[in-house]
């Protein structure tokens, strides 16, 4: 893959990542893996808030882009600001894809794909694993 530009906000050594994170998120967050299809906790959830990062916190999607793609893992058609996720290519698993990281801390949080038939104002649909954020509800 190609380097993560820019220099993250939030810093830290892979040894306190690991620290910090359980064994399936540092999985995901620190190494690009993906949860299986189906399996993470905000695939139906409807609850109106604000997703975060979970590994710093940054705010990343809010519900009210969040749609149903029966892909298998939470869809939302926009971040909660342009400047809250970083695209680069995934050239991995023998395709070209586009990967999600989050801005301030550069973990991996899915991947973005675009075109015509995804029921959404933007033609995105930004896969996210759920182990990769965190829904903070409103109040």
């Amino acid at each position: 893959m190609d380097p993560v530009p820019g220099t993250p906000k939030v810093t830290k050594s892979e040894q306190e990542w690991r620290e910090q994170l359980s064994p399936n998120e540092y999985a995901v967050l620190r190494q690009a893996a993906t949860e299986p299809p189906w399996s993470g906790e905000y695939v139906d959830t409807k609850s109106v808030g604000v997703y975060e990062c979970r590994a710093c916190g940054a705010e990343l999607f809010r519900s009210q882009t969040k749609f149903e793609s029966h892909c298998g893992w939470p869809s939302f058609y926009d971040p909660a600001d342009t400047d809250a996720v970083i695209l680069r290519q995934d050239r991995s698993l023998g395709m070209v894809r586009t990967e999600v990281l989050c801005a301030s801390c550069h973990s991996h949080l899915g991947h973005v794909f675009e075109g015509e038939g995804y029921p959404t104002p933007t033609d995105q649909r930004y896969c996210i694993n759920s182990i990769a954020i965190r829904l903070v509800p409103e109040q």
